[in-house]
């Protein structure tokens, strides 16, 4: 069963009288447990798909279905629940609070999703022992290493039970041998926890780890093929 679908969606935005269209049409599906790359050059439309996808931004015409809920672009009232409830993200700049610790990092996500207190806690040290920071999870970011940090921002997306996993190029600040690491710990993790994860990226790297590749050029998204 497909827990992330897009029918047919398009994108515009409005540059004074003009009309400037960025997606034209785009349809694709992930069931749990998938993990798919989509890639292409700057300016392509990949990161509008992620926003729309991630209920960050609303479609212009189309379908966006979330774990089962169409998405009314009438109704942007609810674009947040849906994020809090069924969505995980991996952004390339880590977005870590500095002042918080690793554990407090993970655990402020949670209390954004309504869990708090001792099992905010215990869900947050749970993430952070599944990527191997449990001995880290005192320190502040300025203490941690690029590849530490970004281990942080897979637990905070891990951390609940969203079934969709979002990550925006999550290997473009570290270097190839870290970056290669998280990518595979990443796919175990999705794998292990029956997430879909979906991965916007210019790195070939990507492609060892993911189920499909696509490919999006001009607003357009090509049919999946089986990663090389």
């Amino acid at each position: 069963m497909n827990v992330l679908e897009a029918r047919e969606v398009t994108k515009e935005y409005q540059e004074g009288r003009e009309r400037v269209p960025v997606l034209h049409g785009v349809s694709l599906a992930l069931s749990r447990g998938e993990i798919v790359a989509l890639e292409g050059p700057s300016g392509s439309g990949k990161t509008t798909l992620l926003s729309i996808l991630g209920c960050i931004l609303t479609a212009s015409s189309g379908e966006v279905v979330v774990d089962g809920e169409t998405i009314d672009p009438d109704r942007p009232g609810r674009l947040p629940e849906i994020r809090r409830r069924s969505i995980g993200f991996v952004f390339q700049q880590f977005n870590l609070f500095p002042s918080l610790t690793a554990v407090e990092n993970v655990e402020y996500a949670l209390n954004v999703k309504g869990m708090r207190g001792a099992s905010a806690r215990a869900e947050a040290e749970r993430v952070l022992d599944a990527v191997g920071l449990s001995d880290r999870r005192e320190f502040l970011p300025r203490d941690l290493s690029g590849g530490q940090k970004q281990r942080i921002a897979i637990a905070r997306a891990l951390a609940g039970t969203a079934p969709i996993l979002l990550a925006d190029e999550p290997t473009a600040n570290l270097d190839s041998h870290i970056g290669a690491q998280i990518l595979e710990m990443f796919r175990a993790l999705a794998k292990k926890e029956n997430r879909a994860l979906f991965i916007v990226t210019h790195d070939p790297k990507v492609r060892s780890i993911s189920d499909r590749v696509l490919r999006i050029r001009d607003g357009l998204v090509s049919a999946g093929d089986l990663a090389a």
